[in-house]
């Protein structure tokens, strides 16, 4: 983490990819600020995000879980310039962070999620799931680090990210990280990055769809993923609505 003096830099492995005119444009007063959420033993929150406009964004929140609780965050970044939301999370025993995230968009902007989840005591429990789906030169990336302390046996902690780059110029970014000091862990991760299916494009298109409806149920399909652990029927269809609704801007 940067110092809260200094503008971060790409060797400060949490901003490899970013965007550094745009983090200077941000500011050091903002760049420095966290947002503290101080969680009791066995209680559960909630929080949904999304991120839009065309103005350069860092948001930091700091997570800290007692016994047995459990914190959500869901989150559509479809910003038009540089946006970031990053998330450290530190669990107590039998707690769990639940994580769903997609980056979505296209022009030249970079959109981003960085994670550092901190398994601090034993039986704690993480899931992350991250989609990005990106066009004309933009760039989706995901930065997962998982930590888990000498004493946090039993650990189950799980990162899957899948990026969908629909033309040439866009790039997907993955560096899932993993330092376990415990022996009696499940930690795994996963990372693919491909183009849409045009097989099955071309199968809705020959059964009447249009091509915008046809790349829009493909990449609902696949952005899905990130959303289906979120059970409020209105969030889950506002996250979606705001991927989609960028999707709708682009000319494929």
């Amino acid at each position: 983490m940067p110092d809260s003096a200094t503008l971060p830099t790409r060797r400060d492995e949490a901003w490899r990819y970013a965007d550094i005119d745009a983090v200077a444009k941000i500011g050091v007063a903002a760049i420095g600020a966290w947002q503290d959420i101080d969680l009791p033993a066995g209680e559960t929150r909630r929080e949904t995000l999304i991120i839009g406009g065309d103005e350069p964004v860092a948001r930091r929140i700091r997570v800290t879980l007692g016994e047995a609780s459990r914190f959500e965050m869901f989150a559509t970044n479809a910003g038009g310039d540089y946006t970031r939301l990053e998330l450290e999370v530190t669990l107590g025993k039998g707690a769990h962070f639940e994580f769903g995230g997609v980056t979505i968009g296209g022009g030249d902007a970079t959109r981003e999620f960085v994670t550092t989840t901190i398994h601090a005591e034993p039986e704690a429990t993480s899931n992350q799931t991250v989609r990005s789906v990106h066009w004309d030169t933009a760039t989706g990336n995901f930065l997962g680090e998982i930590k888990v302390a000498k004493d946090a046996q039993q650990t189950d902690a799980a990162q899957d990210f899948k990026g969908l780059l629909l033309e040439a110029g866009a790039s997907a970014n993955a560096v899932p990280q993993l330092e376990i000091f415990a022996d009696d862990v499940k930690c795994a991760h996963g990372a693919t990055v491909g183009q849409l299916d045009e097989s099955a494009r071309y199968y809705m298109a020959a059964r009447g769809l249009s091509p915008e409806m046809a790349k829009r149920l493909l990449v609902q399909a696949f952005i899905g993923d990130a959303f289906v652990a979120l059970d409020d029927q209105a969030e889950h269809e506002r996250l979606l609505e705001a991927a989609l609704s960028a999707l709708e801007e682009a000319s494929l």
